[in-house]
């Protein structure tokens, strides 16, 4: 699979948010827990954004490397 890499990525990032999930219910989590989440968030919807454009390019006969992560402002704008 040649999209191995950003999904290894995403798998690290949501085991670390899961981690801190598991943490908020017994109030274990501080202000610093609730910024990396925030910032979990964003990355993970930088992500499976970045492997969307990847498999688009590739199904388009495009080179999915020129896929490119978008900011912030972009992917947390999407409708959902």
């Amino acid at each position: 699979m040649e999209d191995r890499a950003p999904l290894d990525h995403i798998n690290e990032l949501m085991s670390e948010e899961h981690a801190l999930l598991e943490r908020a219910p017994s109030g274990g989590l501080t202000d610093a827990d609730h910024a990396r989440l925030k910032e979990l968030e964003v990355e993970l919807d930088q992500c499976w954004d970045l492997l969307r454009q990847r498999r688009a390019r590739r199904d388009a006969g495009q080179d999915p490397a020129a896929a490119s992560v978008r900011s912030e402002g972009v992917v947390e704008g999407y409708q959902q």
